[in-house]
């Protein structure tokens, strides 16, 4: 970013070229995107663009940066609710949040996310990656026999990345051969019975 906004009116601007940059990439894809059809969709001139961003590269990380703030957003105020629940309820509570938010506002987030599973945005993909392991650990802090179950970090990992290109995968899909409540009833399940085992192939 060339500089960063201060005033009401800059941070504004800013906004509308992340938010322009989504429907041009929802439309275009990565490639095709430009700072002067950014600019056209924002309504202000290319000048004005690169005011606060220096290329289509930049505004591309400021569009990662506002996919994990709002799932940072979306999975925080939850945090209290899903420690309560039983791990399988939790798992399709939050895959089912999580499902909302990429399909809100034209599914802009969810073509963000199509693209991190590509390449541009990996880096922050991983940004929320982290979040759901520190999910999983306030969650075992909460309910302490799940502290007991083993390679509990490398499960969680191959869960959590498995369930993000899953939700992603099935999500980009025109005609996906089940509903996403299927699905997430089925990554629930699966994660579900797999803490159910091990608890019991522990307490034997």
């Amino acid at each position: 970013m060339a500089r960063k906004p201060q005033q009401t009116r800059a941070k504004a601007t800013v906004d509308a070229i992340i938010e322009a940059s989504f429907i041009a990439v929802a439309e275009r894809g990565t490639a095709s995107t430009t700072t002067r059809y950014i600019a056209e969709i924002a309504g202000i001139s290319v000048g004005s663009l690169y005011e606060y961003f220096a290329n289509k590269e930049a505004i591309f990380d400021a569009m990662g940066e506002r996919f994990v703030e709002e799932t940072v957003g979306l999975i925080q105020p939850l945090l209290p609710q899903l420690v309560r629940l039983p791990i399988g309820e939790a798992v399709y509570r939050l895959l089912m949040e999580f499902g909302f938010l990429l399909r809100k506002n034209d599914e802009r987030l969810l073509k963000c996310a199509r693209e991190a599973i590509q390449h541009q945005f990996q880096h922050h993909l991983e940004k929320v990656t982290r979040l759901l392991q520190e999910l999983v650990m306030q969650y075992a802090m909460n309910n302490p026999e799940m502290l007991r179950l083993p390679r509990m970090s490398t499960m969680s990992y191959i869960f959590i990345n498995g369930g993000i290109f899953a939700v992603v995968r099935h999500l980009s899909d025109p005609n996906p051969p089940i509903s996403y409540e299927e699905l997430a009833q089925g990554l629930a399940d699966m994660v579900d019975h797999y803490v159910k085992q091990e608890l019991l192939a522990g307490a034997a």
